[in-house]
């Protein structure tokens, strides 16, 4: 897609918090307070429905897996309407949607059965919400200025979901003021949404029909970002329990912390390096450190698993950032929609990794070799990667010419 904005040529080199707009810092900022207020209270859902809806741990599962699946997949036609009706537009919806979800959650301490109706409902604005942030974060951009501002507008969220735990904490004990506080900042933000400057269209932009929603799809990158996050997902889903009677719960807490926290710094700092970067050669870092961390926590002590997490810290830094600028340089859709597919693909991988994971882990616990379990799924990272691009090399080969007669 062509950008809106100056072209790369024109453009002079620019960095630093003070080469951004204000409408670029407006919405870096929002986005930080969007993940703070979901992930104080992401990390606690489990223990919220169990205990409002009396409700077994297995069906519990079922309610986040299905509200999961609804956020991420909802990236697809979330983008797809911000496409027709605009960004600011969208990002206005999205946020009024948030400020009901978090009545919702408030008023499920009187009405239990409230609660799932708000979970599904911030699930949904999610789906609207991601890729028109980051659809108009990078807006009008030039495209040697789209790593800076892509990688920025990861590093804001990642603080986001960093320091949301932390204050989700303080609040365990006492969840309708909670929910009161993030009500009244969804309202705040919901206000301040509305004063955002509507974009300009590019007429040359190519809006296509909403059953066309995946045309344009860019393959190679779509696989790469749903084995991305199916390897990582093993990572964030399953450590806690393997740490568990192996690790203190406050060192394990502040390592994940930490993680969230490399992103938000290395992601920046590795911008214009991944940018230049070859597909195959961010992907050889990348999934190569993902294997080293999943090989460091077989030791299960405090020093291997924070190698393991600073390792997949960095391996992710490139990963993610990557696959997000390839992908934008493979296809001719706009860069909300670009985003909308990222979303479906972390979902497809979000869901495989915890089918094909669950069952890895539980055969392991019961056969007594739980390390192992870690050391097979660093063998994935190794061999995955190069099965893909093997994949992708014969399919795009060619086919031989048939000498004529």
């Amino acid at each position: 897609m062509t950008p809106t904005g100056r072209k790369a040529s024109d453009a002079p080199a620019r960095s630093g918090v003070r080469s951004f707009t204000g409408t670029q810092l407006a919405l870096l900022g929002s986005g930080f307070l969007v993940n703070l207020v979901s992930f104080s209270v992401y990390p606690y859902l489990a223990v919220l429905l169990r205990d409002r809806m009396a409700l077994g741990m297995d069906q519990v599962g079922i309610v986040l897996g299905l509200a999961t699946f609804v956020q991420f997949a909802g990236g697809v036609p979330g983008a797809a309407l911000a496409e027709r009706i605009g960004l600011q537009r969208s990002l206005l919806i999205a946020m009024v949607l948030q400020t009901l979800a978090s009545l919702g959650f408030l008023a499920g301490g009187a009405w239990p059965a409230v609660t799932v109706a708000a979970l599904f409902l911030r699930a949904a604005a999610t789906g609207l919400y991601s890729p028109s942030v980051r659809g108009y974060v990078v807006h009008g951009a030039s495209l040697d200025d789209r790593p800076r501002l892509v990688s920025a507008s990861y590093a804001t969220g990642n603080v986001g979901i960093a320091v949301g735990p932390v204050v989700g904490a303080l609040f365990i004990h006492d969840p309708g003021g909670m929910f009161a506080v993030a009500t009244l900042l969804h309202a705040v933000m919901t206000i301040g949404h509305a004063l955002l400057p509507r974009e300009r269209r590019d007429e040359r932009e190519t809006i296509e029909p909403l059953r066309r929603a995946l045309h344009g799809l860019a393959v190679l990158p779509f696989v790469v970002t749903a084995l991305t996050i199916y390897l990582h997902m093993h990572f964030y889903q399953f450590l806690s329990s393997y740490t568990e009677g192996r690790l203190p719960t406050v060192f394990y807490g502040a390592a994940m912390m930490g993680y969230s926290l490399v992103l938000a710094v290395m992601q920046p700092l590795l911008a214009q390096r991944v940018e230049r970067m070859s597909y195959a050669h961010a992907m050889a870092l990348g999934f190569g450190g993902l294997a080293v961390g999943m090989v460091a926590f077989t030791g299960g002590n405090e020093i291997t698993v924070a190698a393991g997490i600073l390792a997949i810290g960095v391996s992710n830094s490139v990963l993610f950032l990557k696959n997000v600028l390839e992908t934008l340089s493979r296809t001719k859709r706009s860069p909300t929609v670009v985003f909308g597919h990222q979303r479906l693909a972390e979902g497809v991988g979000a869901s495989l990794s915890g089918l094909v994971g669950g069952g890895l882990y539980h055969l392991f616990e019961t056969t007594g070799h739980l390390p192992g379990f870690w050391a097979a799924i660093a063998a994935q990272c190794l061999l995955l990667p190069v099965i893909v691009l093997v994949v992708d090399r014969r399919l795009r080969r060619p086919a031989p010419e048939v000498a004529g007669s």
